[in-house]
């Protein structure tokens, strides 16, 4: 009897993954864009600091946001880590952790096939809420940090009135730009 060598018989096939379908959750280029992105919105606010309270983040937030939906949270984040790492990861920071997400969060509620008179409207509105609403948002990490009474809590409210008054006034103005930005950058991205 002779013995052939029948070698595709002994051999398991693998089986073969289709490299395509395989998608990661961001791409490369979305993570250095997105790294650009987070740096943008750190580098703008060291620009601004000389401003109390005047920023382009919430304008910035929003237009991401717009543009990139879920995906917005990865320059929002980098942002967020960059201002830790430079400044400190100190108490003042802990609050950064959701105070951007409940900007982003709002933005994602809003209607995305707004038409654009309405959103020039709508948007920097929203931006300009969030401004005047800060101090508030963040009192509550401040209370539990430093072991606030609600009493404590809502004296350090009132007593940052004046500072979300100009934080909202700064927000309302740099969020006349977020309907022209939202326009460039989703061409910027398609090309």
């Amino acid at each position: 009897m002779h013995d052939t060598d029948n070698t595709s018989a002994n051999t398991v096939q693998k089986p073969q993954t289709n490299r395509s379908a395989i998608k990661p959750a961001v791409r490369i280029q979305e993570m250095v864009l997105f790294s650009m992105l987070g740096t943008l919105m750190f580098c703008s606010k060291i620009i601004m600091e000389l401003l109390p309270n005047i920023h382009l983040l919430g304008m910035f937030t929003m237009v991401y946001t717009l543009v990139f939906r879920k995906k917005a949270l990865y320059p929002i984040y980098i942002y967020v880590f960059l201002n830790g790492l430079f400044a400190g990861f100190a108490a003042w920071w802990i609050p950064y952790l959701y105070l951007w997400t409940i900007l982003w969060f709002v933005t994602m509620l809003l209607p995305q096939n707004m038409k654009r008179t309405t959103a020039c409207i709508v948007y920097p509105l929203v931006c300009c809420l969030f401004g005047f609403c800060y101090g508030t948002l963040y009192a509550p990490a401040q209370a539990l940090l430093f072991g606030m009474s609600f009493k404590g809590m809502c004296a350090w409210i009132v007593a940052g009135l004046p500072f979300d008054f100009l934080h909202g006034i700064g927000n309302l103005c740099a969020g006349l730009l977020i309907v022209p930005l939202t326009a460039l950058l989703k061409k910027l991205v398609k090309h």
